[in-house]
């Protein structure tokens, strides 16, 4: 399996070297740095990277901003938001721009590789029960100014167990607890949640969460 290609975008310089160090030690290929969202775009343009950890709050252009430009001009490249917050309002906004997540900027060296690794397999990073934290603390209107529109899908085209397995991802369930709530094996679980993916245009399932409160299929404390 090849080394996932990172870039780092983070506007303190002790971060990047940091993480930088703890990722080259894990076997990850940093191949670029950039301290500001203008240069994290830039970067990604030229050096086309597997996963580009993006800083949050950056001078100039943030973050958010960043992510939104990065997805649209490269949409196969994964990103993952670095916060010093748990519950930074600015992360709700980055998962439904497209982010697959996000790390508090303690994380592990440890956890920092394998989250590297994991959303380079196409997975999301978030436990679902953090993303719905997330979540249900903005999606009823509590969302930073210039957060993006609803991620508009028609659910029409799920068949009754997708919206099922829709609803129960949007409520924080993993695979597993779907797979026991449902009835179903894992497997099956995972055969919907693709299907569910493909048919709603999600690049993962922390979109799959954000969608399933946009859409009001699961409402904010229910």
């Amino acid at each position: 399996m090849n080394a996932p290609r990172v870039v780092i975008a983070d506007d303190q310089a002790l971060v990047r070297s940091g993480f930088r160090l703890i990722l080259t030690a894990g076997g990850i290929d940093v191949v670029g740095e950039a301290a500001d969202g203008a240069e994290a775009v830039a970067a990604v343009r030229r050096l086309r990277p597997d996963v580009a950890l993006m800083d949050i709050r950056m001078p100039g252009m943030d973050g958010l901003e960043a992510t939104r430009r990065v997805l649209e001009h490269a949409p196969e490249c994964r990103v993952l938001m670095l916060t010093t917050f748990d519950l930074d309002r600015y992360v709700y906004a980055a998962l439904a721009a497209g982010a697959s997540g996000f790390l508090l900027k303690d994380v592990t060296p440890e956890h920092l590789v394998a989250a590297v690794r994991l959303v380079d397999t196409g997975d999301a990073l978030l436990a679902p029960s953090i993303t719905r934290r997330l979540v249900e603390r903005f999606a009823a209107g509590d969302v930073a100014a210039g957060t993006p529109a609803a991620i508009h899908r028609d659910l029409a085209g799920l068949t009754p167990r997708e919206r099922e397995v829709l609803t129960l991802m949007g409520r924080g369930l993993s695979n597993a607890e779907i797979a026991a709530a449902l009835t179903l094996s894992e497997a099956t679980v995972k055969t919907h949640a693709a299907h569910i993916f493909g048919k709603l245009s999600l690049r993962d399932r922390a979109q799959a969460v954000v969608l399933a409160y946009e859409t009001g299929l699961v409402k904010p404390g229910g």
